[in-house]
Order: structure tokens, then sequence, then C-alpha cells
């Protein structure tokens, strides 16, 4: 509560020139008021200048109004003595109930001017709001956060850096709001090691004004705020985090010292998380983008391979049939010529097969197998490529007969390609063992090899198209990396798995597992 004419003076002059006007008019009509009515309106003036002025004015009023009552109004008139003890009872009551009454008046101001700025803060965060939601790009949501920060906290800069998933340990200013950000840009200069060390441990730093840098310690959860009061400060550095991990630095500068109160200290805590928010859209907006070009990419790949293998099979069916011919002149060269044709009619054959897996395309027919009728057929179709070589079966019987549920042809193909696999890499004098047998619900098929084994970093990629491991040349004659690759896709197509692991006394192991089955359930089973 304002007076009209305390606009062009201090609500204490104001006031203190009422007191004066209201005491005059009182000694006038001294003779027809009692002490009780001077008090009353005595204590009418102190609330006035309570609620326009203050704790302080309405206090200093209070008081001055009690020697006024004492002084003029109560006899002997004009000496501070009172002549009737009852009288004290007035003065006291006077002075009581207007202190109260300003205490009382002051803590409500106090509260309305608490609840005014709560009311800004939130018509800030949901005007930040707006301004990010309504926004089409993620940078430019940054950009509006950053000059909220910038306008509420009355600074001249306000820079959000983000950490580089291209570049490890390089900060980038995603957004800024002030003079010298006016494009995003590698953060240098001499705030480039505070900010690094912000991002690195996560903590509060400042420049000074003197030129030095103020470093805060490990900050508990939810006392960012205590940490942001920092005198003499000229940039604030805070950190941004989302799931505790720091993603960002937010740096905030001004030509004047920055001196932060609570409201501003609590209202930039809960903006640096918007903020953050903010550095973290960036981040996943990008790693779409990416996925989708990788995912574009992958489809082209397929594609291309599946042209191109489609458009080889007729050639190379020419010249195998042309070598043939002239193997009959007697030219040696047309049996090597035969055999490479083979060979990349066999990759042709296995890139179209590998386009179909990753279409979704090759169908299959998932029926009752037994596992030795399986393994059986793969020994025979790899017999002319073992050369001596001795496969060693070994079959658990727990049952009559292991059986399962699978496509043969397509488990035909994981079997063959995980013996011929084991056949290129151990020595020629070892032998190749299969282990078949039954866990719970899978059946379990083992290819063992006493070969160099797998290194720890290429167990998961062993299994990507055209990754042949460490220290294995192209030139070295030994497929282009593609067995594993259908083996792994033919397997999960039926529900199944390959994996591999490491063989007790040296060597490599792939197992597949394949749906189990049971010939006593399959009997019980009604006939559809």
């Amino acid at each position: 509560m304002r007076s009209p004419f305390s606009r062009w003076m201090p609500p204490w002059l104001f006031w203190t020139v009422v007191l004066v006007l209201v005491t005059v008019g009182l000694i006038f009509a001294r003779g027809t008021l009692d002490q009780a009515h001077v008090a009353l309106i005595y204590l009418l003036v102190v609330l006035g200048a309570s609620a326009s002025g203050g704790r302080i004015v309405g206090v200093l009023l209070a008081c001055t109004g009690f020697a006024l009552i004492d002084y003029f109004f109560q006899a002997p008139f004009h000496t501070f003595t009172v002549g009737k003890r009852p009288d004290w009872i007035v003065l006291v009551a006077f002075l009581i109930t207007a202190s109260v009454a300003t205490h009382l008046l002051s803590r409500a101001r106090n509260e309305a001017e608490a609840a005014r700025r709560r009311a800004e803060e939130i018509d800030r965060l949901s005007s930040l709001g707006a301004e990010t939601l309504s926004v089409g790009r993620a940078e430019d949501a940054l950009v509006a956060i950053a000059k909220v920060i910038r306008d509420t906290i009355g600074a001249s800069l306000c820079d959000i850096y983000y950490l580089s998933d291209a570049a490890p340990g390089e900060l980038i200013i995603a957004a800024g709001a002030g003079a010298s950000s006016d494009a995003p840009q590698t953060a240098t200069g001499p705030a480039r090691e505070l900010v690094a060390w912000v991002a690195e441990h996560g903590r509060v730093a400042a420049e000074l004004t003197d030129g030095s840098a103020y470093r805060a310690g490990e900050i508990p959860q939810g006392t960012m705020a205590r940490e942001l009061a920092i005198s003499n400060t000229r940039a604030l550095l805070l950190p941004l985090g989302v799931h505790g991990r720091t993603v960002g630095v937010l740096r905030l500068a001004d030509r004047r010292p920055l001196a932060l109160d609570a409201a501003q200290r609590r209202f930039l805590s809960a903006l640096a998380y918007y903020a953050a928010l903010g550095i973290e859209r960036v981040r996943l907006v990008a790693e779409a983008e990416h996925a989708e070009a990788l995912r574009e990419a992958d489809q082209l790949k397929d594609a291309l391979l599946a042209a191109v293998s489609h458009d080889l099979r007729t050639p190379l069916t020419t010249i195998k049939a042309l070598a043939h011919d002239i193997a009959f002149s007697g030219d040696e060269r047309a049996a090597i010529i035969e055999q490479q044709s083979d060979r990349l009619n066999r990759m042709v054959a296995d890139l179209l097969e590998l386009s179909r897996l990753n279409a979704g395309a090759l169908p299959v027919r998932a029926e009752i197998n037994a596992a030795e009728d399986l393994v059986g057929a793969a020994i025979q179709q790899v017999a002319g490529t073992l050369n001596g070589r001795e496969v060693r079966t070994s079959i658990e019987w727990s049952e009559p007969v292991l059986v399962g549920r699978f496509d043969f042809v397509h488990s035909l193909r994981i079997l063959v390609n995980l013996i011929e696999n084991a056949l290129k890499y151990a020595p020629r004098d070892t032998p190749i063992d299969i282990d078949v047998r039954r866990e719970e619900r899978m059946l379990v098929i083992g290819v063992a090899d006493r070969g160099p084994g797998i290194a720890p970093v290429d167990r998961e990629q062993i299994f990507e198209p055209f990754f042949r491991g460490t220290g294995v040349s192209p030139d070295s004659g030994r497929g282009a990396g593609l067995g594993l690759a259908i083996a792994r896709r033919l397997a999960e197509a039926q529900g199944g798995t390959v994996e591999y692991e490491d063989r007790e006394g040296g060597g490599s192991c792939f197992v597949v597992r394949l749906p189990a089955a049971s010939l006593a359930e399959e009997m019980q089973a009604p006939i559809t």
C-alpha cells in the first residue's frame, strides 16, 4: 500500500510529515478527545507507515507516537511524566499493539513478496517450457534456454557447452546468449581449462574478479543453490547433469560481479536442469539421425548385394561350363578355373542367403527331426573336404532319440558352416569333435576344434558379415567371413542361438542351440 504523495518523497519522510500534521490537529482538539482516541489515531498512522515503508519505519513511528502521547496528551502536558498510574497502561498497550501490528504487516508483506517472486519463477519456467516445446530443432531449444537464463539472472552472457561424442573430451558451445556467442564454436581461450574441469569433476566453479578461479568441493545432492553463493564472481560455471552423469557445462558471465540472491540461485539450479535436458535432447536427435543414416545405408547395401549376387550367377555358370569344355582338351588350368568358379558361386549363394535373412524373407519350416540324422547329414556333406581328417561324435543318450523342432535344411547349413570353419583354422592332424546333448528345452550341438581360438575382443564381431578375426589377411584364402554370420542368423530365425565358448585344453567351440522336442509328448499331442 503506497500513498499517492509518497511517489515524490521517501516513505519515512512522508509518514513523518503525516505524524506531525496529525499531532498538530490532535493538539487543537485535545480538550474534546480521550487519551484512548489519540492512541487509536496514532495506531492508524503507524499501520499505514508499516504497510508503506516497512517494519523499521513502523517501529520508529510507534516509539515516536509513544513519546508524543506522553508529552502532549497526558497531564501534566508538555512534560515526560505521567500523573496517573493507569495512564501507563494506555501507553504500553499502544506501544505493544503498534509493534505487533508492525511486525505482522511486515511479515505479511515479506510473504507476499516471496509469493510474487515464486509466481514470477513459475511464469518464467512455464515460458521456458513453452519456448523449448514450440521450437522445431533441439539446438533452437537450447538457445531459448540460454536467453531465458541470461534475462532472468541479469547477466550479459550465457553459454551452454556439451561434451562431443565424436571427439571425447572436446567441449562444444551448443547454444549461447550474448555478444560473444553469436555462433556455436569450439570452446577455447582462458575459460577452456576451467570449463573442462567442471565437465570432468561435475562441480561448480567460478572466475573471480581478481583473475583467480574458485573450484568447489564435493557437492552433496540438493545443495547446488548454496554453492552458487560465491562472492566477487565474474563468471559462474555449473555442471549440467542427467541421470547421474555430466553432459555439459553452463557458463554465466557479466561485466559486473554476479551477486545472486537466494531466489536467483534456486531458480538457476532449476534452469540448469532444463539446460541439461536440452543437451540430452540434442544428443538423442543426433543419435537418431545417425541410426537412420546407418539403417538407410544398410538397406542400400542389402539391395546392392542382392542385385549383384543375382546378376553374377549367370556369368559364373557360363565360365564353369566353358572351363569344363576346355578341360577335355588337356589344359590343366581349366580345373583351377572350375575350382575358383565354384568358390565364387558359393560366395554369391552366401550373399543371396544373407540378404534374404536380413530382409526376413527366408521361409522356415520347423518340423520334428532327430539330432543324429542332422549330424550324420552334415558329416556326409563335408566328407569331400576332410582330406583324412577325423570327425568324432558324442551323443548323449538321455532319451531313446534326441529330437528337436527345427528346419532340417537350415540347421544342416548351420552345422556344415561350423564344421567347415573348424577345418579351416584347426591343425590338419587334429580331430573335430561334435557333441550333442539336451539342456532343458533346448537341443545343444557343439563343434569343437584344437585351433588357436578366438581373441576376446573378436568373440562377438566374428558373427558379423565379412569379419575374419584379428591376424587373418584378406588373401589368406579362408573365405569371405560369411559362414558364422549366416549360421547365427539361421539359428535365430528358428528361435535358437549360436555362441562361442573356449574349448577346455585350448581351441574353439561353437555351440548351436535349437528348440528341443520329446517324442512322447509329440505322440500324445492331438492331431490337427
